[in-house]
């Protein structure tokens, strides 16, 4: 990667950070700066009053020196003492603001996307090199402290070593300048044999970390989640299925083993690096003590000179860690920015929708469409050409992978025909502005999820939920009596993961729930996609029976495999292998008897027949 390259990731993180975990890094730099000032201040304060008191010792002097070295280190104390807490407050939360850098970018993409093995791939790589390793952001924070480091040390000890070659002994060979270049030589292959170390012990380390990711993904799955998945827990149990997570757990071991060397040959390189800054160390005390020997200096100057000419070693070797970590964590951003920068590619159409609109009477038109799913060439729906009216009970139905969710999910934009369109009143949705259409509708997924939120906030899918209009939708959807018993009423946390308090609900109350939820929305579509599921047949009489009370003036559309429940909509539309073969009112469909609905029909009513 180019310098240039790694100046712009490096300052583009600094304006994600800026975004994302604000006075973080300011609060990391003045640490830095009070940190890495303080020893310097001592030092040479240290040097005045040795050289004082081993001198004409005025205790005026003295007394200065005392007060202001001492006043300084309080002053920079104080400043380090506040920005550190204030840095760690902040960096105790970054992993959380780094997460919604994800769950932003997951918001701003294209649902068919979300849905793309090969994106899911690189956002998977982008979060292991973050979470599991700190590479990128985080290490981005760390080494903010090391780059302010760096350039304090080496400007402080440049600024307090001038004097030590200004100074003469009145030996020629003390004296010569030609020191200048051999400490300079020496600084410098300090710095470069650091480097090499370092790179080293990257390169050790990314065959360490490559490793790791199977790691840490086996592990959290066959140490952890297979057991504490509660979804898992009888087919573990049943199955015997911990047998094979102890096989897997011994391959871990063995892995573990393997890295262990990894960790020694990176422990190694670290002892090299210590004892090459302890070489140093000593050539530098050498020569400061023979030119004071010389009388070139007081001796409290030994300490201001073998100080500062060690912290500029020290300093170097850090810019070379420095440029080395730079140059890796700007290649872990890489992946980052390259997630972050993927395009999303919908159109989000700019065409003004009131809501309004929909509660008169308008016509939905799907001409022409057929659908197939991203990298795959099977067509779940083929050249569907059909209308309806907003305004009226909507039914699909059909057996399994007939296209029925797919119709829908094309319906609200989730995804966008392979061809053909979709018109609203004789417009391509596509053209109406995306997140006005989705106020459109209203939906009750399938699988949809709740949150361990409190019941009205899941209802309201807000933080101020209006308490009369939630107590309102939980009625409708025959709730009522469960939350007027709840310990907080619509306050009430659902599950326990995040409050102790919580209640843990039934699959039919979740199922209710999500049904108030649609109609809290308000929204002039619901759409009901196996709405009672979860029900047991009295709760779904009852839904049944207010269906008409729920919906009021919406349109509604419902899909379902349970036939009977389609009675009380106006029409019925049905698909059969990625196209529609039928449309109708339910006695109309019934009468045509080799027709697929009442093929349909006549499976499911056997049942209760022969009972």
């Amino acid at each position: 990667m180019t310098l240039k390259k790694r100046i712009e990731n490096t300052g583009r993180g600094y304006r994600i950070l800026n975004e994302y975990c604000p006075g973080l890094i300011r609060s990391k730099v003045l640490t830095s700066i009070a940190d890495t000032t303080a020893p310097f201040i001592t030092i040479w304060f240290s040097a005045r009053i040795i050289n004082e008191i081993s001198g004409d010792r005025n205790i005026t002097r003295l007394s200065i020196y005392v007060i202001l070295t001492i006043t300084i280190g309080f002053i920079l104390s104080m400043i380090k003492n506040a920005m550190e807490k204030k840095a760690s407050e902040k960096e105790s939360r970054m992993w959380i603001f780094f997460q919604k850098v994800f769950s932003d970018k997951q918001m701003d993409m294209d649902f068919v996307d979300l849905e793309n093995p090969e994106i899911h791939k690189k956002k998977q790589k982008a979060e292991e090199n973050l979470f599991m390793f700190g590479n990128g952001l985080a290490q981005l924070v760390w080494d903010t402290t090391g780059l302010v480091n760096v350039f304090i040390g080496i400007a402080a000890s440049v600024a307090l070593t001038v004097s030590f070659f200004t100074s003469k002994s009145g030996n020629a060979v003390m004296d010569s300048y030609l020191w200048i270049a051999f400490l300079a030589v020496l600084v410098i292959l300090s710095g470069i044999i650091t480097s090499k170390l370092k790179s080293k012990e990257q390169k050790i380390f990314e065959k360490w970390t490559d490793s790791n990711v199977w790691f840490n993904r086996a592990f959290m799955f066959y140490g952890h989640e297979l057991y504490a998945d509660t979804s898992r827990a009888k087919d573990v149990r049943i199955y015997r299925q911990d047998r094979i997570a102890d096989r897997e757990m011994c391959k871990l071991q063995e892995n573990n083993e393997k890295d262990n060397g990894y960790l020694k040959t990176m422990s190694s390189c670290q002892s090299r690096l210590t004892s090459l800054r302890g070489i140093c160390a000593c050539i530098c005390y050498c020569l400061v003590v023979a030119k004071a020997g010389l009388g070139a200096f007081a001796v409290g100057s030994i300490v201001q000179y073998v100080g500062a000419l060690i912290k500029l070693i020290k300093s170097f070797g850090n810019l070379s860690d420095v440029i080395s970590e730079n140059k890796i964590y700007t290649e872990h951003l890489d992946n980052l920015y390259e997630y972050l920068d993927l395009p999303n590619r919908k159109n989000e159409g700019h065409v003004h929708i009131d809501k309004d609109m929909l509660k008169e009477e308008c016509e939905i038109e799907f001409k022409n469409v057929s659908f197939k799913y991203p990298g795959t060439k099977t067509y779940v729906l083929k050249n569907i050409n059909t209308k309806f009216k907003t305004g009226k009970k909507q039914a699909f139905v059909g057996a399994n992978g007939a296209g029925k969710t797919t119709f829908i999910k094309l319906l609200c934009r989730l995804y966008d025909p392979t061809e053909g369109e979709i018109l609203l009143n004789g417009r391509n949705i596509r053209d109406y502005d995306y997140k006005e259409y989705l106020k459109v509708f209203s939906f009750v997924f399938q699988d949809f999820k709740l949150l361990a939120f409190p019941l009205g906030e899941n209802i309201a899918a807000d933080t101020e939920p209006d308490e009369e209009k939630v107590l309102d939708s939980v009625n409708k959807a025959s709730l009522f009596e469960r939350v007027k018993n709840m310990p907080e009423g619509i306050y009430t946390y659902l599950y326990k993961e995040v409050s102790e308090k919580g209640v843990q609900i039934s699959g039919g109350e979740a199922q209710k729930i999500a049904l108030a939820r649609a109609l809290y929305k308000d929204s002039p579509i619901i759409v009901l996609d196996e709405p009672t599921a979860a029900l047991d047949p009295k709760a779904e009489e009852e839904v049944f029976k207010n269906f008409s009370t729920i919906t009021e003036d919406k349109t509604a559309i419902y899909i379902s495999h349970r036939l009977s429940s389609c009675r009380f909509c106006d029409e019925i539309t049905v698909f059969d292998k990625g196209e529609i073969v039928q449309k109708g009112d339910h006695g109309s469909l019934l009468k045509d008897t080799f027709g697929k609905y009442a093929e349909l029909w006549n499976a499911q009513a056997k049942y209760y027949q022969n009972a």
